[in-house]
């Protein structure tokens, strides 16, 4: 461990002791990590696969067959873990002078491993588990684990250890060769020495090697294996022999990370470089097969480990660019010339961001994908709900370019388009032409993307004075796309086209920020130069302009109200009112530039960050910072998700994006003015394991004590899981349900409308027939007759139903029915206790009693479990009570058939004497209540 960790160790301890919690966010998790540098491991459950990497102080397991997201640490490790491996359902990680065994992402065990010297930089580098034994080894001492019991799943005991001589060199390397009873063999950086664990003595140990070997592989012949090398050079070795078979060069000065032997009857064997590449060898024909260049970036560190999954042409790499790749090599097609080997194709792949995210925006109203850019040139769209959604937006160009075919050869070797540094989107004409819009760095013109297609778009904005793009934006009717220069220009481009279409020079200095209204009248711009200008858009008028004394460095436009933002250079944030172009906020607090900031989705919030590490929250309405977090690491950009859900944050020297969850969405937060830093959450960051952090409902079954300074108590739904609770519904609505029949009785009329006898005559003649009168004694009896006719086929038009093909069977399933059907009970009596009492009654009765009777087992479950939640208890009694009054006969008929034998007559019975049970349980606990509620008043009364 470096002094960097421990430093970072210690400052993370000192943070978790003073953890004061944020009154509006919460730390969800981190979206955009896959692996890390750190060596994954692959663990084998029959005939499947599962793929284990490293995130700092968390793991991930992915399904090999698809590279889902399988499992998520549940909790993570104090220090980060340093290696890993895995054993049918286990997964063995090594952190500090610990072993967490893990079965699902839970921690089910963990072994400390002796440290006599209490050594502040142990560190386990390898980890190997075999038979009944786990072997752990740091940079000169190996540790041995046994089972406790034979019949125990994985070893916990620790048996004995020994040290490997200082002469050999550290170790870089173990494995288990099969059929070495109870032996390993450790590679040091000179040798290979070959112990039985359980004498704990070295049994062989071969001669010094002129390289220096990096990494050795169990070969699937016995007694062979193959040692890597700094050189760029791996050897196939006879153990038992003491003697090299085979020196092959990959061609290439680079270290040797890993190497893997393909086991489905090809004799090849691949290694993995430091450069990036892979290195495939026949060892049959002596040849190179293959080399795949820049399978990772070779500036983290290139290919960390590469695999054979076993009895499968399929390998795993991952390295520290974030990204974990599988290549295969496809069957020949051709026994003639089964000489040539194809290449291996990219199969499948997951990954994210190698260097941190320099903008991020939510991609749609529903908060699913995040648009992100990033220093690593890279763009992506990132899945907030499921992380095999996930993926890089494509920077090939189009064919077709202004519906004219695009001649030349296209450069396969071109580099990424330089680093994003704004990106700006619009949905609602996203499926006709390219609706998002990115500024690059030093670059003249703002390029066009298709959310639709995933890929660049057709055209380059560029700016009008040939400046460096600054600023972007989109209306939000998806037509003009405006690019800001550092010049001052600003420039009005239609999507659909490309095309031109307005020119604006007020600025002298760059243009920081661009903004249009929700109905392309009023846009504003700022710039470096401390001007803030107001134009009619459709009219292309300038209106005026604010004049500041600092330079302005960003800009955020709330199109629902009008208001926007700008961060000054001096530290302040400035909230004007388009509309009016007055200013009508300034907030101070902040104590270094401000970095980032974005409206909450009503307006109400401005949540902003700084170089000072913190990220405020403000409330405009009356100009106070309500909320404050004391960060680790500096954010750089903050963003609130359209509905409201989430915080979204990226942070230096951080790939992921980090989600905080909105606890306003669940109770009321106090408008106090945070008067010092002292006041600030005092929270950690966001993790891949969701660890210290909150679900989407955190907030909704907080018990927080009363804030005295609201002056407002809200009764939660129940003071007591132990207490049985109503619903908030009135008694009307639960006599109503029960008495519904006899309403509609006495609410039924008893007599026909009679009509009145000698009335006037103006009285007795109707609309239709004084109009028709009229009509008559003007144009003639038959104009009448036409024209009652004409009105007749008009009317008989508009009401004619659609006619519905007989020969279909169509279902007409209502919200009851189809929540009953799948299942979900809690939502159905949520749904029951909404229902009004005529719907509620009419759902009852139109149950359906066709075998297998699924409906209606379904529908006792669910009042099962409504009843066993002690809440709604009036109404799930009314709804009993109709059920049984309505189909009382028809449980009787089957109970009937359950004698004679029908199994699923019986099933019904069955689930019903469930229900009694329950019932019974609650009657008995109600009555118990009851009864000691009306002894305490009276205790209370009497005395």
């Amino acid at each position: 461990m470096s002094v960097t960790e421990v430093k970072r160790q210690k400052g993370e301890n000192k943070a978790l002791e003073k953890v004061r919690k944020s009154k509006i966010f919460s730390p969800f998790r981190t979206i955009g990590h896959v692996s890390s540098n750190i060596p994954y491991a692959i663990g084998t459950l029959g005939a499947t696969f599962y793929i284990v990497t490293i995130i700092d102080r968390s793991f991930q397991i992915y399904d090999a067959s698809t590279l889902h997201l399988l499992f998520v640490s549940s909790k993570q490790t104090p220090v980060p873990i340093s290696c890993v491996t895995a054993r049918s359902h286990y997964v063995y990680c090594a952190y500090g002078n610990k072993i967490g065994i893990s079965r699902r992402g839970r921690l089910e065990y963990e072994i400390q491993v002796p440290n006599p010297k209490n050594d502040k930089f142990f560190k386990i580098n390898k980890l190997l588990v075999f038979n009944a034994y786990l072997i752990a080894c740091t940079d000169d001492e190996v540790y041995v684990f046994e089972n406790k019991e034979p019949n125990d799943k994985f070893p916990t005991v620790f048996y004995t250890s020994f040290k490997i001589s200082k002469l050999y060199g550290k170790i870089v390397d173990m494995i288990h060769m099969p059929t070495y009873l109870n032996k390993i063999i450790i590679a040091t950086s000179k040798n290979l020495l070959v112990f039985n664990v359980k004498t704990g003595k070295n049994v062989f140990t071969t001669e010094e090697f002129t390289e220096s070997i990096t990494a050795i592989c169990a070969a699937p012949v016995i007694n062979f294996l193959a040692i890597g090398t700094s050189e760029g050079v791996f050897k196939i070795y006879n153990i038992k022999k003491a003697k090299t078979l085979k020196t092959v060069s990959v061609g290439v000065n680079s270290l040797i990370t890993s190497m893997s032997f393909r086991t489905d009857g090809s004799p090849h064997i691949v290694c993995s470089l430091t450069n990036g590449d892979l290195f495939f060898y026949d060892l049959n024909k002596n040849s190179r097969v293959h080399v795949l260049s820049n399978v990772h970036k070779e500036e983290f560190g290139g290919v960390s480990k590469v695999q054979f999954l076993n009895g499968n042409p399929i390998l795993v790499t991952s390295g520290g660019d974030n990204s974990l790749k599988e290549f295969v090599f496809d069957p020949v097609l051709s026994e003639t010339n089964s000489s040539v080997v194809n290449p291996p194709r990219h199969l499948r792949s997951r990954g994210g961001h190698s260097a941190p995210p320099s903008s991020i925006l939510f991609s749609d109203e529903n908060a699913h994908f995040m648009a992100s850019g990033s220093l690593d040139r890279t763009f992506w769209l990132f899945s907030l709900r499921k992380d095999a959604q996930s993926q890089e937006m494509s920077q090939k160009e189009s064919k077709v370019k202004n519906g004219k075919l695009q001649g030349g050869m296209t450069n396969k070797f071109k580099q990424k388009f330089p680093p994003i540094i704004s990106i700006v989107q619009e949905n609602s004409r996203a499926n006709d032409w390219d609706n998002i819009l990115t500024a690059h760095q030093d670059e003249t013109f703002a390029r066009t993307w298709t959310s639709k297609n995933k890929k660049l778009g057709k055209h380059k904005l560029n700016t009008i004075d040939e400046g460096l793009v600054k600023s972007i934006a989109i209306s939000q009717c998806g037509n003009f796309g405006f690019v800001g220069s550092n010049n001052g220009g600003i420039g009005v481009y239609n999507l659909q086209s490309g095309i031109l279409r307005k020119k604006y020079k007020l600025h002298k200095k760059s243009v920081t920020g661009i903004a249009l209204d929700g109905m392309n009248r009023k846009m504003v711009s700022c710039g470096l130069d401390g001007i803030v200008g107001f134009y009619d858009f459709s009219e292309s008028k300038y209106l005026g302009k604010l004049t500041f004394d600092s330079p302005i460095t960003s800009l955020c436009y709330h199109r629902s109200s009008d208001l926007f933002a700008i961060a000054l250079d001096d530290l302040t944030i400035v909230i004007i009112d388009a509309v009016s172009q007055k200013i009508v906020r300034q907030l101070f607090g902040h104590t270094n530039r401000i970095t980032s900031m974005d409206f909450s989705n009503d307006g109400r919030w401005l949540v902003s960050s700084s170089l000072d590490s913190t990220i405020r929250t403000w409330d405009l309405p009356t100009g106070s910072c309500i909320d404050g977090i004391k960060l680790p690491k500096i954010a750089t950009n903050v963003k609130m998700s359209p509905n409201g859900e989430y915080l979204a944050t990226t942070h230096v020297n951080d790939v992921g994006i980090s989600l905080w969850t909105n606890k306003s969405q669940f109770k009321k937060i106090s408008t106090k003015n945070i008067e010092s830093e002292e006041e600030f959450a005092n929270i950690l960051l966001p993790n891949v394991s969701g660890e210290g952090g909150a679900s989407l409902i955190d907030g909704a079954f907080d018990n927080d004590e009363v804030d005295l300074d609201e002056g407002i108590y809200i009764s939660p739904e129940s003071l007591s899981d132990e207490l049985i609770t109503f619903s908030n519904n009135s008694r009307n609505k639960f006599n109503s349900i029960i008495y519904l029949e006899s309403i509609k009785l006495r609410n039924k009329t008893k007599e026909a409308p009679k009509k009145q006898e000698n009335l006037p005559f103006f009285l007795e003649l109707t609309g239709l027939k004084v109009g028709n009168s009229a009509i008559e004694n003007e144009l003639g009896k038959d104009a009448v007759n036409k024209l009652t006719e004409q009105q007749s086929n008009t009317n008989n038009e508009g009401s004619k139903l659609i006619n519905l093909d007989k020969s279909k069977e169509y279902q007409f399933e209502t919200e009851f029915t189809k929540l009953l059907r799948l299942q979900k009970f809690n939502e159905f009596i949520k749904l029951v206790v909404e229902m009004s009492p005529s719907t509620l009654d009419f759902e009852i009765k139109s149950l359906s009693f066709t075998p297998p009777y699924t409906e209606i087992i379904n529908f006792f479950e669910a009042i099962k479990v409504g009843l066993k939640s002690n809440g709604n208890f009036e109404i799930l009694v009314a709804v009993i009570f109709v059920f049984l009054q309505s189909h009382a006969d028809v449980v009787y008929g089957i109970k009937k058939l359950a004698k004679d034998g029908d199994e699923d007559a019986q099933n019904v019975v069955n689930k019903i004497n469930e229900f009694q049970k329950v019932n019974l349980n609650i009657v008995e606990k109600l009555d118990e209540l009851t009864k000691y509620c009306s002894s305490v008043v009276n205790f209370i009364t009497t005395t």
